[in-house]
């Protein structure tokens, strides 16, 4: 058994302890980068604070730190300061806009293979500290399919994958989703996949994608995923993303930022809402601009 599996046994006993309260943990990723993944993690969590849930968010993504600007909310401690220097859970938490909790996972992500029993029952027990704290956890993870991706993929009860109309970023998806459907261990009965277009142009186009995503992982995996949303291409996404804002923060009544709030709503609720565009001359002209470059 080498010492992955053995966090994912730990982290499944630990789990069927009794426990008051269980955080809902949902993994975000992509199969390319670019596809606004952490812009997706960091808008969720707004939504989520507007709704009253607590939220955490977990930085998995090694090398890159696009959440923890994005929240303004500069970590003092990551994961390793928590596993080697005796660091309590609440200590790496950094607190962010709204009071939005922030993990930096550092270059602990990359030790994780390589903790002791110890180690890890250290960790796995502070890790259910969380669950006193939030409502919500949100893993954000490095875009691909990296081993450390997979991992944190395949222990996550609900995975949210976020894809655009890009045909290679589709392709990634379906590769991304295969590799998860093979893998021994990943539960099909025990897993909820949902999946988030966006950079669409309408309604229809974020359903027609996901539509082509659905119906190859329905034929040759025998899965099925589930569709939570689309978030629209608009100048004040754009706007937010170039000056590493949120969007939902900055811009709450944008089009983007209505579809987020949609997006969480159907999270929450379990429902397929999906928002409706009213496209202005702007708009109309904006579009139309950006097909002839």
């Amino acid at each position: 058994m080498d010492q992955a599996e053995q966090l994912r046994n730990v982290i499944k006993q630990k789990n069927r302890a009794a426990t008051p309260k269980c955080a809902r943990v949902v993994t975000i990723t992509s199969g390319k980068g670019g596809v606004g993944k952490s812009n997706t993690a960091v808008n969720m969590a707004i939504w989520l604070r507007k709704m009253g849930k607590n939220v955490i968010i977990f930085d998995a993504d090694i090398g890159l730190a696009n959440v923890e600007v994005m929240l303004g909310a500069i970590p003092k401690y990551n994961l390793t300061d928590l596993i080697y220097k005796g660091r309590s859970i609440r200590e790496i938490v950094t607190w962010g806009p709204m009071d939005i909790g922030f993990i930096s996972g550092g270059s602990g992500i990359a030790s994780l293979n390589n903790l002791s029993k110890n180690q890890i029952s250290y960790l796995v027990h502070s890790l259910t500290e969380l669950n006193e704290m939030a409502d919500v956890i949100i893993v954000d993870t490095g875009a691909g399919i990296s081993d450390y991706v997979l991992e944190f993929v395949l222990a996550s009860p609900e995975v949210l994958v976020v894809t655009t109309p890009d045909p290679s970023s589709l392709t990634d998806s379906y590769s991304l989703l295969k590799i998860m459907y093979r893998n021994p261990m990943f539960s099909r009965d025990k897993t909820k996949i949902h999946v988030v277009v966006n950079k669409v142009h309408s309604v229809e186009e974020g359903e027609a994608i996901f539509a082509k995503l659905n119906s190859v992982v329905s034929r040759f995996l025998n899965g099925e995923v589930n569709f939570i949303g689309m978030i629209p291409q608009d100048s004040e996404m754009d706007m937010a993303v170039r000056s590493q804002k949120i969007v939902s923060l900055e811009r709450p009544n944008a089009s983007s930022s209505k579809a987020y709030e949609v997006l969480t709503g159907n999270f929450v609720n379990g429902e397929n809402k999906q928002i409706v565009l009213h496209k202005g001359i702007a708009q109309l002209f904006s579009n139309f601009l950006s097909r002839k470059k």
